[in-house]
Formats: C-alpha cells, sequence, structure tokens
C-alpha cells in the first residue's frame, strides 16, 4: 500500500501521537519529555507543525523560550537534538511519504539545528549540525 503526504491537521496529529510515543520513551531524550503533560501540548505542537508546512496563523509561541526552560532543568545537548530529528524523521518515513513529508523532515532538521545552535553554540564559534 503506497503512503499517503502529510495533507491534513489529523495528519499531523497522528504523527506527533506516533513521534511521543516512542520520544517520551527514548532511552537518550525521553527524559527531556518526563514532565510534558501531553494532553495540552499536543493542539499546541499540532499548531506549530500546522503553520509550518501550511502557513496557518495559528501558533504564536515562542519554542526557543521554551526549549531554553528545558534547558535549564536539564541541558540539551547537540546528541538530543540530533536523536529527536532522527525520531522524527523515521516516524514521518514510516507513516507519510510525499513533498509534504519531506517538508517536515527538512524543516526539523533545520530546527534541531536552529535549537541546538541558539542554546549551545551562542557565543562559542563553533557550527555544529545536529542532523
Amino acid at each position: 500500500m503506497m503512503k499517503r503526504d502529510i495533507e491534513t491537521r489529523s495528519d499531523l496529529e497522528f504523527l506527533l501521537e506516533e513521534f511521543y510515543k516512542i520520544a517520551t520513551k527514548d532511552e537518550s531524550i525521553g527524559h527531556h519529555f518526563a514532565d510534558l503533560d501531553l494532553a495540552a501540548h499536543l493542539p499546541v505542537i499540532v499548531d506549530f507543525w500546522e503553520k509550518i508546512l501550511f502557513g496557518k496563523p495559528v501558533y504564536f509561541g515562542n519554542p526557543l523560550m521554551i526549549h531554553q526552560k528545558l534547558n535549564g532543568k536539564s541541558p540539551l545537548k547537540l546528541e538530543h537534538f540530533r536523536q529527536w530529528f532522527e525520531i522524527f524523521s523515521r516516524t514521518v518515513d514510516a507513516n507519510f511519504a510525499g513533498e509534504q513529508a519531506e517538508n517536515a523532515k527538512l524543516r526539523a532538521k533545520m530546527i534541531a539545528h536552529s535549537l541546538n545552535r541558539q542554546i549551545n553554540e551562542k557565543g562559542t564559534g563553533t557550527s555544529r549540525n545536529p542532523a
């Protein structure tokens, strides 16, 4: 059976539910999700991806600020961003195929790189790519 592309908010909800099933249990990054209220977080992160992929003006948060707070509780390191991207990418590939699926992986890679750079490399002069 051919996989379909990411086309709707429902597709994003499914993708992110599947992602969190894996990420929250992951040995290297699961602890970062320990305090996460998934029921409250899911609609917000779906809004984020709906804005990123479909251009819908539904997300107005600040992902950097949120991740800086997480970093304060438990450091978010390069390997954590790499693992997050790896799980996200595998989840996309397992469930979807097409232009938006590829775009989602590309955007996830860019987001991981940007967050890593802003959290770990500000002022250090280094620029390692997480993915």
